[in-house]
Formats: structure tokens, sequence, C-alpha cells
């Protein structure tokens, strides 16, 4: 099946640290807002809400490839989680975060399911999350690790979407946690960068794969408007999976299908 590419590649290797039990007292203890893009400049924030999310309340949490900031949006991981907060108001809590700030994504998701207050999700509160998590490139990588956590915690993943999804250092975005009901991969092999070409469930009783989706642009290329030359020119392929109307259509699609 041939579907189609967008951004966020990855120019500098960050590794993510490995979460050990004080990172995640961290993750919990701190409390706050989450800020949403919106129409400002890269990186901040035009609406916050305030924690937690409503009961039943589907938790999106969106990552941007390379060294690109949550709230930058040219790039479209920015605009879909936007979009999304627009249809569903209500029903639909998005935030996006850079591959490197894992800690703050977690913390968010952990907010968000405290609807008690106590500094914690309970059990009943964990087993009750309806979670959605989506990248590209590292933010793919940085998908599939946040879904692990969540896993060491004993949350429950609905859903996981990678986008040609690039490997950090430290990390396996090959394997799907069996704490994930259902799983997608999206890629391209035609640039010099190019995403991982199969995902397989750690647990195939737990999770099913959905699909390993395979998008090309020879003949049809997509527009990468606002991006820097050095991306167009090295890494076509990689930004126009990431900007093709196509993929984020059934993004959204999917996304749309776990609203309750």
């Amino acid at each position: 099946m041939v579907a189609q590419p967008v951004v966020g590649a990855p120019q500098e290797d960050i590794a993510s640290p490995t979460v050990a039990h004080a990172g995640l007292a961290e993750a919990v203890a701190v409390a706050g807002r989450i800020v949403l893009p919106g129409e400002g400049e890269a990186g901040h924030a035009a609406t916050a809400q305030k924690l937690p999310a409503m009961p039943g309340q589907l938790i999106v949490i969106g990552f941007m490839g390379g060294n690109i900031s949550g709230g930058n949006l040219v790039h479209r991981e920015a605009l879909v989680a936007r979009e999304l907060q627009q249809r569903f108001p209500l029903g639909l809590h998005a935030a996006v975060f850079a591959n490197s700030d894992w800690k703050n994504a977690l913390r968010t998701v952990l907010q968000l399911l405290d609807a008690s207050g106590k500094g914690r999700p309970s059990a009943g509160e964990k087993s009750a999350a309806r979670i959605v998590i989506y990248g590209h490139s590292w933010g793919a990588s940085e998908t599939v690790t946040l879904a692990r956590r969540l896993d060491q915690l004993g949350i429950p993943v609905l859903l996981t979407i990678q986008i040609d999804s690039v490997e950090k250092l430290n990390e396996n975005d090959g394997s799907i946690p069996p704490n994930v009901r259902e799983a997608v991969n999206f890629y391209q092999t035609e640039g010099l960068l190019h995403g991982r070409s199969s995902i397989a469930a750690m647990d195939p009783k737990q999770t099913t794969i959905l699909g390993n989706y395979e998008s090309s642009y020879k003949g049809h290329p997509v527009s990468c408007a606002g991006y820097p030359w050095f991306a167009r020119a090295f890494m076509r392929p990689h930004i126009e999976i990431e900007n093709d109307p196509s993929v984020w259509g059934r993004v959204e699609e999917l996304i749309g299908k776990q609203m309750p």
C-alpha cells in the first residue's frame, strides 16, 4: 500500500535518557499547565489548558523531528495537533513536544491522568487512560520510547503513529511494547535519510500492527516551502513525507477513530 511523507529531520544526535526512578518521580511531582502551539513564534504558545483532562478525554501527544521546537507551525506535527484540538475542543487534549523534551511529555500525561489531584494517577486512572502518540523522524523514535515508559508505569496506549521513523541513540523504534493496542508505520526509502520500513509487536496478542506503508515522491513532489535549503537539498523525501497531506489525512483519520 502506497502512502506519502512529512518532516522534522534529525540534524544532530541527541541521546534520550533512560527512565530512572528519579526521572519518573520528577515527572510525577511537578504540577503545572500544558501549552499548545498557536499562531505565535515557533516555540511560543498561544493557548494553555489547565490540567487534568476531563474523564474519557483523548490525550494526544506529538513529537517533532530533528531539533525542532514543539510550537513550530511550519511543521505538520504541530499543525495537526492544533487542527485536532479545534475539531474536538472538549473530547481531546493535544500537546506537541521537541523529541528531546521527553520529561515534559511524560509529566503532561501523568498530570492529565491525575483527576484526583493527588500528585500522581491512581491505578484506576491509569487503566482508564486513552492515549495516542505520534511523531516524525526522531520524534517517531521518541513516540515508541514514551509508550515504553508508560508501559513501565502500567499505563495503556491506544495508538502509536510513526512517520519516517529514525531511531535515536539508545532507543528502539522497531519493537512496539505490549501496552500499545494498535501501531502504524509510514515511511519512504528514496532519500539519503529515510525511515524504518517495518515495525513489529513485542506481543502480537496485545498489539495489532495496522501496517507499514511506503510512500514514493518520484514524479509527484510535495511542497517543502519554509524548510531550510539544506533539508530541501539533502533530505527532501524525508521532509516530503512530513508534509504529505495524504499521510497526515490518514493520521488524523486514525486519531479521529479513537474519539469516544
